[in-house]
């Protein structure tokens, strides 16, 4: 059976997030967007939890559906984490996923956690342990659960960051560092940034949205060919079976706010080389620039630029459809007008994934506007020019050159 599942997503519980992400509407979008298995997100905080529980009932095996309710989406119990913590004379912060099998063995893995800090304050709780801690009690707690470090590259908070983490797993996570199967590649980085590490060589890359809203769901993704169970989709994951873990859904890295490096306040957005070249100072107030994804993979690779290792899983890039439909007809991606199209499309054709990824163009060229059947298309071949975010700002994706813009093009529809 063919999956999709997004694994990494915040309540309305969490900093930062939409108020209407509760359960029904990231059901309905994730129907809408074509996900098949979403992750609860936020299960340590205490009213979050106390929903899933009074809302879910179970499904396929270790998996959870809405009660009542014919929405396809199957739930995981999944959260996120934060670890900051002193290491060797140096402040780390490191976010981390864990997913459970069961409410039961949430319930333990809360009050182990409660102890330490204070579940209620934020949907994506800040504890004061180490992230070795943190795995000793998942695990103490079932071996079936599945622990994850979230978005690697990101500066500030994850494994690999610039500003707070590490050189290798193995120095992050010790002696637990065995239990660790996969790593998520993050927003700002691809399967390919990830390659030219031959220490992930053995490691499974997957990638999610960290949705803050219903809304972006499945922005990044993982696609699947096996059972629809808790136990399936993450033993595939871990074995890195490539006829059961088929490919990734991933943002174009560029577009990610920390895949340049670069200064926010000052607007200063700079290529690895740039820094370099500015000995990693703000060439406009003088402060330190932020490293960004792109610098931090070339610090620690030792591959070169296009390396893919032997069974690499395969990866996608595309650009969410409104953004698409928005820059083919000249409105914004939140506007009326694009909505329209958008939900026509989705009523035609099901969801947004099978439309970016699989509807052949001559059936999309007969039924959208031409552009838009053009804009997926060159999404799908990789022809868009992006301008790469740096320091907290998401790059700019461009679908057509500012001439392709001006031709006056056939603009056919059956709508």
């Amino acid at each position: 059976m063919k999956i999709i599942a997004d694994l990494h997503i915040h309540s309305k519980y969490a900093r930062a997030t939409s108020p209407q992400t509760n359960l029904e509407n990231l059901a309905k979008w994730a129907e809408i967007k074509g996900i098949t298995v979403l992750s609860t997100g936020d299960f340590t905080h205490p009213k979050w939890f106390k929903e899933l529980k009074n809302e879910l009932e179970p499904a396929e095996q270790r998996l959870f559906k809405l009660k009542n309710s014919t929405n396809p989406t199957r739930f995981v119990l999944g959260s996120e984490i934060s670890c900051i913590y002193s290491y060797n004379n140096m402040v780390r912060k490191v976010h981390v996923l864990i997913f459970a099998p069961s409410f039961g063995v949430v319930e333990k893995i809360n009050a182990e956690l409660g102890r330490i800090g204070n579940l209620k304050a934020d949907g994506r709780p800040i504890l004061g342990i180490n992230v070795q801690e943190l795995a000793r009690i998942i695990f103490d707690v079932s071996k079936d659960c599945f622990v994850v470090p979230a978005h690697i590259w990101t500066p500030w908070f994850s494994m690999f960051g610039s500003k707070s983490g590490f050189d290798s797993i193995e120095e992050c996570f010790g002696e637990y560092s065995k239990y660790i199967y996969a790593v998520e590649t993050g927003l700002s980085s691809d399967s390919a940034m990830n390659w030219r590490l031959s220490a992930l060589d053995n490691i499974a890359l997957i990638s999610n949205s960290d949705s803050h809203s219903p809304q972006k769901v499945g922005r990044e993704a993982n696609v699947f060919d096996c059972e629809l169970s808790y136990n399936e989709i993450f033993d595939a994951i871990k074995s890195k079976d490539n006829k059961k873990f088929l490919y990734t859904i991933e943002f174009f890295p560029q577009k990610g706010k920390y895949h340049y490096d670069g200064h926010r306040k000052c607007n200063v957005s700079c290529s690895p080389q740039e820094t370099e070249k500015y000995g990693g100072i703000c060439p406009v107030c003088g402060k330190p620039l932020t490293i960004g994804v792109m610098n931090r993979v070339e610090q620690l690779a030792d591959r070169p630029l296009n390396f893919k290792p032997k069974n690499a899983i395969p990866f996608k890039n595309l650009v969410p459809l409104k953004e698409i439909i928005g820059e083919a007809i000249g409105l914004g991606s939140a506007t009326k007008g694009v909505e329209k199209h958008y939900k026509e499309l989705i009523g035609i054709f099901d969801n947004e994934l099978k439309i970016l990824l699989h509807i052949p163009y001559s059936e999309l060229e007969k039924t959208a506007l031409l552009k838009i059947a053009q804009g997926i298309l060159r999404v799908r071949n990789g022809k868009v020019f992006i301008e790469p975010g740096y320091d907290g700002v998401y790059g700019k994706v461009k679908i057509f050159s500012e001439t392709q813009k001006t031709q006056k093009i056939n603009q056919t529809t059956l709508f």
